[in-house]
């Protein structure tokens, strides 16, 4: 017959563009005769057709039986094919597994090493718990074999075992490590590999092997096996700190001898974790050698060096800052690098390399990666986006810049006024929103420095009356929200001010409506202490003219600060109407006094006493930083039981059967209040029906006490007879047939018609039109 070779098929799908579908299922149906055909040529190339099928993501699972077929073939051609289509097709699940047991044990029993080679490695793809405990033995004598190449793959395929039927690791552990003396250096290669692998666990239990693998590390030259062994001894080495001693002398050959980067590396890796570099003696030669030779992977162009080296250097950085300090200079040149991820490990690194010398230079280094060049004013307007540095990485370097400035309480800063200046130019850069870390650092730095409030009120003077920062404050990139702080350091440290009702017309001109309300109720908050101070000022050189002067800026704030009380937030209104009604008082206060001394014909010389009465509202003490833990050092007198009560709790009401009864409402039920609060539900002749809210103690019988029982029935019958032709109301009587007794004698007129047939005649009813309502209101 002429089948179609997987050669044709592939042609077929590739001619087929259009149709694949309809071809490839074409060739399903033919490949599903052709397995069940009795030539085994014919059904192995059946099979490699599905398995290139598999891969293009059809199933194959229909066929798992046919596979073993051909696994079991005598050809080594044919059984390649069968293998190849097992390891991609079977899973753990596969129910022909179990017939496979027999076939791997003849097949690595063969005679031909390639047929071994091809059983172990579909073995290892296919193994399952069940597997691995039937062929263990198998395995573990084969690690006799006279063939390397068969021994390397026994073990490879060891590993595999174990992490299905652990057991078997405690049973080949002795011949695993005879293994690493094996004549073949890739049989010891892979008995490495192996333990390495297994030693990510549990490397505890793999320290007997030290003294094999440190004569391995003394006689190798295979680079790969080298660096398996000393990531392995890096493992091993905080579980035996001897091994740091014995290791140091051939790792400290292989770092200054070696070429290889891969295994560079790794040695001073381990020399790092192993901890080498707190041996004393020699360790600071062996650290300066380490931080010299990882310059090298800093001036490599190849980019995954310079990833491991600048990793590397940040583990050896807590320890031994100055070293790394001494290359400070190719660190910030990463920076630079087009590579995101590079520029994040050096930004690590130069983050730990601040101090109080090198503060001002690597600050300003980041600074140049976010503001505009220098002969551009930053306060004009906001600088074009950065086309090198993404958004959330210019939020990474101002989180940093803050982070190297404000950490250990500022101790990197000599300059403070230097630092009140990169907050403000950190405010301009486009594109990054960090308003809110900005206005929380200067607050604290104005609250905390004395020194340089003075220089911070009037950088704040610079914030306020900038027009295109409060034009913008609507972007989602805007930073106005600082202009929280710069009006409230303007409004607590008013003295400072060269020009407070200028200060005051910035907070009050009417774009300020757009900001945030957190700002504007600062706002709100500031015209008023900046005014009470500029107030408290004009008393000493009272006059007529500064009168009139504050007469006519109170009635301008009077009616200025009314736009706040349009805002939709409450904390702004309730302030706003407050202020306004403070400056109503004062203006009106004036105007009073004026005319009383015109009446009087007199010139008073003496301010009003509510203009000096307001200042000390706001000024009377000073705000001073509190530390956040202040509270817990401060001692507890003697005799103080903080856990103690302060006034003993009411005692519970004895009597919870007390009730007072409100005024009915709705459908002929009352409204009572339990002795709790409960709130009670009862119909007019005071049968309890509901309750919003049942109390968890238990009551008594009966809600109300005797002593009242002849005013309520006394309410009763009042209701009665109120609601008597009421025709919105069912009237409920001692005859009607809603009504029937309950075990406490009270009668429960809706629980009553499960039991009782209800008089429907009875229930009045009553035709309502739309005449009898009246709408008028």
């Amino acid at each position: 017959m002429f089948e179609k070779t997987l050669t044709d098929l592939i042609r077929g799908i590739r001619t087929n563009k259009k149709n694949e579908q309809k071809y490839i299922a074409a060739c399903l149906q033919e490949i599903r005769q052709e397995v069940k055909s009795n030539d085994p040529d014919v059904k192995a190339v059946a099979i490699s057709k599905l398995t290139y099928l598999q891969m293009l993501g059809y199933d194959m699972s229909w066929a798992s039986f046919h596979v073993v077929e051909v696994m079991s073939s005598a050809k080594f051609l044919q059984k390649r094919i069968g293998y190849l289509a097992a390891t991609q097709s079977f899973r753990q699940d596969t129910d022909v597994l179990m017939l496979t047991t027999n076939l791997l044990k003849k097949d690595l029993a063969s005679g031909n090493h390639l047929e071994v080679g091809v059983a172990l490695n579909g073995l290892a793809h296919i193994v399952t718990p069940d597997l691995a405990r039937d062929l263990c033995q198998d395995l573990v004598s084969m690690l006799n074999h006279s063939r390397p190449y068969v021994r390397k793959k026994v073990v490879l395929v060891l590993y595999k075992l174990f992490l299905k039927f652990p057991e078997a690791l405690r049973l080949s552990f002795p011949r695993l490590k005879e293994k690493l003396d094996d004549p073949d250096p890739s049989v010891a290669c892979a008995v490495v590999n192996v333990i390495c692998e297994l030693a990510r666990k549990n490397p505890k239990n793999y320290l007997s092997l030290a003294p094999q693998l440190f004569s391995i590390l003394n006689t190798s030259t295979n680079n790969w096996m080298l660096i398996k062994i000393i990531k392995l001894f890096g493992a091993l080495t905080p579980l035996e700190p001897r091994l740091a001693k014995k290791l140091l002398p051939p790792i400290t050959q292989h770092i200054q001898t070696t070429h290889a980067m891969s295994l560079l590396y790794e040695c001073i890796h381990t020399v790092i974790t192993g901890g080498m570099l707190n041996l004393g003696g020699n360790s600071d030669s062996l650290a300066a050698m380490c931080v010299n030779k990882l310059r090298i992977f800093l001036e490599d162009t190849d980019q995954n060096l310079k990833y491991v080296g600048l990793l590397a250097l940040a583990k050896i950085l807590p320890t031994h800052p100055k070293l790394v300090s001494e290359h400070k200079d190719i660190i910030l040149k990463c920076i630079d690098d087009p590579d995101i991820s590079i520029r994040l490990r050096a930004l690590d690194l130069v983050v730990g390399m601040v101090n109080k010398k090198n503060c001002t230079d690597i600050v300003k280094r980041l600074m140049s990666h976010l503001l505009p060049s220098s002969n551009s004013d930053p306060t004009t307007s906001y600088p074009p986006p950065s086309t090198l540095l993404e958004p959330a990485y210019r939020s990474d370097i101002i989180n940093r810049v803050i982070y190297i400035c404000s950490q250990n309480s500022y101790s990197n800063i000599t300059n403070f006024e230097w630092y009140i200046a990169v907050l403000v130019d950190l405010t301009y850069v486009s594109g990054v929103k960090v308003g809110e870390i900005l206005t929380q650092q200067i607050m604290d730095v104005g609250v905390r420095v004395k020194s340089v409030r003075q220089y911070c009120v009037k950088t704040m003077q610079r914030l306020i009356s900038d027009a295109n920062l409060l034009e913008n404050c609507k972007l989602p990139d805007s930073n106005a929200e600082v202009l929280y702080a710069a009006a409230w350091i303007s409004g607590e440290y008013c003295s400072y001010l060269e020009k407070p009702i200028e200060t005051i017309e910035f907070l009050v001109q009417p774009g300020v409506t757009k900001l945030s309300h957190n700002v504007q109720a600062v706002y709100v908050h500031a015209v008023l202490k900046i005014y009470a101070y500029w107030a408290n000022s004009l008393v000493y050189n009272w006059d007529d003219d500064a009168k009139q002067e504050l007469i006519q800026i109170t009635a301008k704030l009077k009616d200025k600060i009314g736009m706040f009380s349009s805002c939709t937030d409450l904390e702004v209104q309730e302030r706003a109407y407050n202020t306004r009604e403070i400056f109503s008082i004062i203006h009106q206060n004036l105007i009073n006094e004026e005319n009383d001394l015109k009446e009087n014909g007199y010139s008073s010389q003496k301010a009003p006493a509510i203009i000096t009465e307001i200042s000390p509202l706001f000024f009377s003490f000073e705000l001073n930083p509190v530390a956040p833990k202040a509270q817990k050092k401060v001692p507890v007198p003697e005799g103080l039981d903080l856990d103690a009560w302060i006034n003993e709790p009411l005692p519970e009401s004895e009597n919870n059967e007390s009730e007072e009864e409100e005024e009915s409402y709705g459908y002929g039920y009352g409204q009572t209040f339990g002795g709790s609060g409960d709130l009670i539900f009862s119909d007019g002749n005071g049968a309890t029906v509901g309750r919003r809210r049942r109390r968890k103690n238990g009551r008594k019988n009966g809600y109300e006490s005797e002593d009242n029982e002849e005013i309520r029935e006394k309410r009763r019958n009042e209701r009665r007879e109120r609601i008597k032709n009421d025709p919105y109301y069912i009237n409920v009587d001692d005859k009607s047939p809603l009504k029937r007794s309950r075990s406490d004698g009270r009668s429960d007129g809706l629980s009553s018609r499960k039991t009782e047939e209800i008089d429907v005649d009875s229930i009045p009813v009553v035709r309502l039109t739309m005449d009898d309502f009246d709408f008028k209101c």
